[in-house]
């Protein structure tokens, strides 16, 4: 299947960066190369791109369509979490800016057999790394009826998640759940028909987007690797990162507020005696959204946002 992905805010996402300056640029959520492409036709003579994924159909898609730019683009199978590990790998000590696209890919989600999906009848896999040791499966047969309440509450914010997690350890008891089908029967038949009709979107949505997070660490791993960036950033380099989850916006929102103003010292404190200092500039309060045209364009860009920040010089 054809590695498939419309990148979301290209133009903002450019904007902001700015690659056309020069310098080492990193794209730490890859995918099939959308933004690496436009990172690598805009980088002048000299520069370097570091396109980062750990799925490895995305590492195929994005290494052939980087081809054409030689040897200023490489392309190294890593999670972003691992941004730190993958530079000293490359050699590479500082850069000039960063950009991650989280969440799934519009190829995870389309490609059946991926089990992302319920849409679709496939195995529960949901994996964005095929080599990794857990499995959508694994957490819905393995995970306790807390664990489960706990992640559909929390990652998928559903208000039907002790229901769901309820039906989800009595079913399995009787049977394995296997497939993404029999997952979406169960949830469907956990939230009440009501609730069910008020709503446009499947039921089945904020179930596996929390599973799909939980299975891919995908929350945990945001905070330290803004940071492990950051700390890589000469003075002048941005920070950019696209959120579709209110969880993400949140991690990144607080992660660069924290950078952006590290001081611990009470209000009261005429003098800040604590010596945190800041790393970085907010680049605008509020998120970057998708344009009218973007929406209409592509739909799953509506819940977009992209948020930037600049390393500045040490005081």
């Amino acid at each position: 299947m054809e590695f498939r992905h419309v990148s979301v805010l290209l133009d903002e996402c450019m904007e902001a960066l700015a690659p056309e300056r020069g310098g080492v640029y990193v794209d730490c959520t890859a995918g099939g190369g959308g933004h690496s492409f436009e990172i690598a036709r805009r980088l002048p003579d000299g520069s370097r791109l570091v396109s980062l994924d750990r799925d490895d159909e995305a590492i195929d898609a994005c290494r052939a369509r980087l081809s054409v730019y030689g040897g200023k683009c490489v392309v190294y199978k890593s999670n972003f979490s691992d941004i730190a590990s993958a530079l000293d790998a490359l050699g590479i000590d500082r850069i000039d800016g960063a950009l991650w696209d989280l969440g799934v890919s519009s190829h995870q989600l389309d490609d059946a057999s991926r089990g992302f999906s319920y849409m679709n009848d496939a195995p529960l896999d949901m994996r964005m790394d095929k080599s990794s040791p857990v499995s959508a499966c694994d957490v819905v047969n393995g995970y306790s009826e807390d664990e489960l309440f706990r992640i559909i509450s929390d990652y998928g914010e559903e208000k039907f998640a002790s229901r769901i997690a309820k039906n989800i350890v009595a079913e399995r008891q009787i049977k394995k759940i296997e497939t993404t089908s029999e997952l979406a029967e169960i949830i469907k038949r956990s939230i009440p028909a009501a609730a069910r009709h008020k709503e446009a979107q499947h039921p089945a949505k904020r179930t596996f987007q929390a599973i799909r997070i939980e299975v891919n660490s995908e929350l945990s791993a945001i905070a330290p690797s803004i940071e492990a960036a950051i700390d890589r950033m000469n003075p002048g380099g941005r920070a950019a990162v696209i959120t579709f989850h209110s969880g993400e916006d949140r991690i990144v929102k607080q992660t660069f507020s924290r950078l952006a103003n590290p001081c611990t010292c009470p209000k009261n404190f005429p003098v800040c005696v604590c010596g945190k200092k800041p790393k970085v500039k907010l680049i605008g309060r509020k998120p970057i959204l998708p344009s009218d045209s973007e929406l209409e364009n592509n739909p799953r860009s509506r819940s977009a946002k992209l948020r930037v920040a600049e390393k500045i010089a040490p005081e």
